[in-house]
């Protein structure tokens, strides 16, 4: 019985050094999950079971002191699920947060709004951002999703089209080459093109479209956006 308790003694310190160090990684608010202290617990005590608890371990009793050790063991092994737990959730929001550029290199050659159109020379509406580069440049999702949609779309070229739910669509055009097919899902990052001059395009760039709720919406607060913790 005295090894049994060393051994969960040993068990409770690993458990709440990679508690606390968990918690560290998550950022979470002070006191949110202590691992350095017991946990709070009471309640009103059944008036049937009254004078029922009033033994005395104060002599060393092994057998309660493993008892206290296994009920511990399993507060903080509770504490370590719902930890894991919050910790696999906010992965996968953070996947589907939008945010980032959708090209590995590159630069903005066109913003999003009015402007003189490269073929006709007159005002038109750009519903995009342009980002141009070297052709065969990866071009990356900016969250996870489903791609929906993927082959030439007039004007567009080589086209990507990805679901991120929330009524979230983005789109990737003029590629040279799609790397994806419909159906398949993307992870925040994953390679779904490489970029090209497909479609009505003068260069290798990428023209990234954002779609909120069925509407075409600037791209460019989306391109640093942060996620509120």
């Amino acid at each position: 019985m005295t090894l049994s308790l060393a051994e969960l003694q040993a068990r409770m310190t690993r458990l709440d050094a990679l508690g606390e160090h968990l918690t560290a990684m998550a950022d979470l608010e002070e006191g949110e999950f202590d691992f350095s202290q017991p946990p709070a617990l009471g309640g009103p005590l059944d008036g049937s079971l009254q004078g029922e608890f009033n033994v005395d371990f104060s002599g060393g009793d092994l057998g309660a002191a493993l008892d206290r050790f296994e009920a511990r063991l399993a507060d903080r092994e509770q504490q370590l699920n719902v930890l894991d737990s919050l910790l696999y959730n906010r992965k996968l929001q953070e996947q589907r947060w939008l945010s980032g550029l959708p090209v590995s290199k590159g630069w903005i050659s066109s913003g999003y709004g009015v402007r003189t159109d490269p073929f006709t020379g007159k005002p038109a509406m750009h519903h995009g951002i342009d980002f141009a580069g070297k052709e065969g440049s990866e071009v990356v999702a900016v969250a996870a999703g489903i791609v929906t949609h993927t082959g030439s779309q007039p004007g567009y070229g080589e086209l990507v089209e990805i679901s991120h739910g929330d009524g979230f669509v983005t789109r990737y055009a003029h590629n040279k080459q799609n790397l994806v097919e419909p159906g398949d899902v993307v992870r925040k990052g994953d390679t779904i093109a490489l970029m090209g001059s497909s479609g009505r395009s003068t260069g290798a760039h990428v023209h990234y479209e954002v779609y909120k709720h069925g509407r075409p919406v600037d791209p460019s607060s989306y391109l640093a956006r942060t996620r509120r913790r």
